[in-house]
């Protein structure tokens, strides 16, 4: 079955729209009442995620998340 949907409603409601060509829906997106894109189920795809390596992070220490004592005692006021 196809589904024609404007190019609002596909903008507006995507995720439900993939969850519908998930299921095997063929889903028409148009553009001032032209067709421009099609929206349909893809077979099998995997892909592993990999590290952008943007801020070049390679360890986290154990106590990353532990309380800095100094901090606690600047933000506490004691001198």
């Amino acid at each position: 079955m196809t589904r024609a949907v404007s190019l609002y409603e596909a903008k507006t409601h995507l995720s439900a729209l993939v969850d519908d060509a998930e299921r095997g829906e063929d889903i028409v997106i148009g553009k001032n009442g032209v067709a421009k894109a099609r929206l349909v189920r893809v077979a099998q795809w995997t892909r592993e995620r990999e590290p952008s390596g943007l801020l070049r992070i390679r360890h986290i220490a154990d106590d990353f998340d532990a309380p800095d004592p100094e901090n606690n005692r600047l933000f506490e006021g004691e001198a």
